[in-house]
């Protein structure tokens, strides 16, 4: 008895289709990486050497023809779409993202069922869409974007991207007031400030490798692009930086308040609450018993 033949499915195919008819309705797009990730940038783009794409914040010249610059790299043009520089991209695709805030919408992507119930009792009803743990709300209007507003809630619009899942159920409302509430910071006095590092001095009274001050400088240079060029998961790229900081910083007493301050900065400017960052600081230093 002859065996059927299984069916492959070409993903390229469907990504693709799907990314048209989205920018054939007005939604930028662009494919994702494995893990919900955008394609790094071409080697000409590598930490954003090019300048940006022009609807960056620092707006420069680039006209690469790559999948680069993560959400802004999103398009509805269709010959960008199909080029051959977005081919490969194409093929390895794990799924198509799109830029809600370019589209005028903003998604509340809410990241767990505690969340869900929090969103049914808080905010109004508008398209949903399921996720894999949870669900986005969507609505129309863009704002800037923020994560983890409060626990498992993150916003995504402007300068930010979401995954694609399908259209969804519900009439889409007009943005109420109280999204763009959640995303106002907190003052920044409810918080202790952070404290300068103080750990004893190398064992053997060997002398700090950081006398220079350009080593140091580097290193807090090198976390601070780090984190602001993540794309996602920044709870944990806030925290893995601090840890790396804390670990190769953390025990000559090099560290001030500056240092620190900048390093909470850019995190912030990520969307992280100085709670938060007192936090991963809290538990880096912890977890590298300082």
């Amino acid at each position: 008895m002859t065996q059927p033949v299984p069916i492959r499915r070409d993903h390229r195919g469907e990504h693709l289709r799907t990314a048209l008819f989205l920018a054939a309705h007005g939604v930028p797009t662009l494919p994702l990486w494995r893990g919900k990730r955008p394609f790094g940038n071409c080697r000409a783009c590598k930490g954003n050497a090019c300048g940006g794409r022009p609807n960056m914040k620092n707006a420069g010249a680039c006209e690469c023809a790559s999948v680069c610059h993560a959400w802004a790299a999103a398009t509805t043009d269709p010959r960008v779409l199909t080029s051959p520089a977005w081919a490969s991209a194409w093929r390895q695709a794990a799924a198509v993202a799109y830029h809600p805030g370019e589209a005028g919408l903003t998604v509340v992507d809410l990241d767990d069922a505690a969340a869900v119930a929090w969103a049914r009792e808080t905010l109004p009803a508008t398209r949903t869409v399921p996720t894999t743990r949870g669900e986005h709300w969507i609505y129309r209007g863009a704002m800037q974007s923020a994560n983890a507003v409060r626990p498992g809630v993150d916003i995504k619009s402007l300068m930010s991207y979401a995954r694609w899942l399908g259209p969804g159920t519900g009439t889409m409302i007009t943005l109420p007031d109280a999204v763009p509430a959640l995303a106002v910071k907190e003052p920044s006095r409810a918080w202790p400030a952070p404290h300068v590092v103080t750990v004893p001095a190398p064992v053997g009274g060997g002398e700090c490798r950081h006398r220079t001050p350009a080593y140091l400088e580097r290193g807090i240079a090198m976390a601070e692009q780090r984190i602001t060029d993540a794309q996602s998961a920044i709870h944990r790229t806030v925290y893995r930086t601090f840890l790396v900081v804390l670990s190769t910083h953390g025990r000559c007493g090099c560290l001030t308040d500056t240092h620190i301050t900048r390093l909470f900065a850019a995190a912030q400017a990520k969307g992280e609450s100085p709670r938060h960052c007192t936090e991963a600081w809290s538990n880096a230093r912890t977890r590298l018993g300082l």
